[in-house]
């Protein structure tokens, strides 16, 4: 039998670089993709056939999903759009060319990849597409805006696909963690810091606030797990003969699914405001 193909992008660490380790010992044909080329070369450092792969450049999705189908002999069995970043700040604060590049990253780098690969897999009679997305994709923060819009959008786009690919049987799946000890509050930083006038805001004693946590080397933020955590969802995503629609991961994530659904706005505004 020959080995499972997955293209998995946003490797160069935490949940994706985890999967891209774990499924490649587990007998997959592994394609890990990262955006800058000292990641993709330290991807192939670690035995991965890894691949540069911007989501926010056309030709960087072109090239590696060529590159990766002549290994493949033209098939892919799964795919999983992972590779994103949060844009904190408050959204009155953020220019619209900072929600756009979150957008570029998030959604529509994901809809390119993706559009891509579905020709694929119904070539091949078979597929499944795994999306992550987040406990903000159904719940929205203060000063996450940019990244709860994005998710949002996701988790509408995959509802979507589900339904539209269901005949061509290639089934659509969600992953939505929580908070998971990985690179990202440092990304979000770095993202803050490059869009958000701190001094000029009304919202400067919370951005202080913002700015500590994610200035943490460690989420402190209650339930927070690994990325182990997300790679056992995702082997069973792909594995089990009926996956499930969605993979809540992480006890805020069950927690507010359940709350969403009980609790009327206001009070669940009230409980999202303490966060």
């Amino acid at each position: 039998m020959s080995k499972k193909s997955i293209l998995i992008t946003g490797c160069s660490s935490g949940i994706g670089l985890h999967a891209a380790l774990t499924l490649s010992a587990r007998g997959y044909q592994v394609f890990a993709t990262a955006r800058k080329p000292a990641d993709v070369k330290n991807l192939a450092a670690k035995g991965l056939s890894a691949h540069l792969l911007d989501l926010t450049e056309p030709e960087t999705i072109e090239q590696a999903l060529s590159d990766i189908l002549l290994a493949t002999n033209g098939k892919l069995d799964y795919l999983f759009n992972n590779g994103a970043y949060g844009q904190p700040g408050a959204l009155e604060d953020l220019p619209t060319s900072a929600l756009r590049a979150q957008f570029e990253a998030n959604v529509f780098g994901w809809h390119e990849l993706t559009r891509k690969v579905i020709p694929i897999m119904k070539q091949q009679g078979h597929g499944r597409i795994i999306q992550c997305s987040s406990v903000l994709g159904f719940v929205s923060m203060a000063y996450r805006g940019a990244y709860n819009a994005s998710k949002y959008a996701i988790e509408g786009l995959t509802d979507t696909l589900r339904l539209e690919l269901k005949p061509a049987n290639i089934d659509v799946v969600l992953l939505q963690p929580g908070p998971i000890n990985t690179q990202f509050r440092a990304n979000a930083l770095a993202a803050f810091q490059a869009h958000i006038d701190v001094e000029s805001s009304d919202h400067k004693q919370q951005y202080r606030q913002q700015v500590e946590r994610l200035s943490s080397e460690k989420s402190n933020a209650a339930f927070t797990l690994e990325p182990l955590d997300v790679t056992r969802a995702l082997i069973h995503a792909l594995e089990s003969k009926t996956p499930k629609l969605r993979y809540r991961i992480t006890t805020p994530t069950k927690l507010f699914a359940i709350l969403k659904r009980l609790l009327p706005t206001r009070w669940l505004d009230s409980m999202l405001a303490k966060g």
